[in-house]
């Protein structure tokens, strides 16, 4: 396995060009604090190096808030950090230590939104663990289908579009008025359950009419899975993992 040294010293590090594109970025985007024994531990995991985008946010942020926090971009947070998310590392289970024999089978979850929907960068055979799109596609479990979307791009290129705006597109008809305070003032460890919920046909006629809660995340996704299996027998696969003693 290449050590952090290795994977840091590149001649084209992309976090200046991503810094670049969080100032002229058209959603709010906050950049936490990182960690700098997670950020390494992570990289090391990955073996990516810092010129792709994913090893620059997870070696200099602790995770991306953006859109008023509607989409949580996970990196290595410290631990210190009250608004912090969880890390990359946590919510893909990453061993305690490096390890050459480990690799997150089902693809790699990358972020989530509050909503619960889960944004998740494939792995080398997506098919085999029933999931679409190619090995290094972006894919989308969307909240209101409880099924998962291809995003017909790369993290690079995915990153670079929702910092364009292009989430005011994909979540149409999924926002509500004044949603931006709500999902503002969440920490990465609590989402919004809908009653009725999103993917009934109640909540697709009238938005307006559903009632809303923050719970943690850890119920969000888990009610997800649990909601895709009774209905059609689908396993969703992992979609995260949340501690819930820092959910509160």
């Amino acid at each position: 396995m290449r050590l952090f040294e290795n994977l840091t010293a590149t001649q084209e590090p992309a976090w200046p060009e991503l810094q670049r594109l969080f100032r002229e970025a058209s959603v709010t985007v906050e950049v936490l604090a990182p960690d700098e024994a997670t950020c390494r531990r992570t990289l090391e995991q990955l073996q990516v190096t810092t010129k792709s985008y994913l090893g620059a946010v997870v070696v200099h942020s602790g995770g991306l808030l953006i859109d008023n926090g509607w989409l949580r971009v996970y990196g290595s947070p410290s631990l210190g950090d009250p608004a912090r998310l969880p890390s990359l590392a946590a919510v893909n289970d990453f061993p305690s230590a490096p390890q050459d024999t480990w690799s997150p089978a089902h693809g790699l979850v990358v972020a989530h939104d509050v909503l619960g929907g889960t944004y998740v960068l494939n792995g080398h055979d997506p098919e085999a663990v029933a999931r679409p799109g190619r090995p290094g596609e972006m894919i989308y479990l969307a909240p209101d289908t409880l099924q998962w979307e291809r995003l017909e791009a790369g993290h690079a290129a995915w990153l670079a579009w929702v910092l364009d705006g292009g989430l005011t597109d994909f979540t149409d008809g999924l926002r509500w008025d004044g949603w931006d305070a709500e999902t503002h003032s969440l920490s990465g460890y609590r989402g919004l359950n809908f009653f009725p919920p999103l993917w009934t046909k109640e909540a697709h006629e009238d938005l307006g009419a559903t009632s809303r809660a923050a719970v943690p995340m850890a119920e969000l996704v888990g009610l997800a899975r649990s909601t895709a299996d009774q209905i059609d027998g689908a396993d969703l696969g992992p979609l995260g993992t949340f501690d819930d003693r820092a959910s509160g």
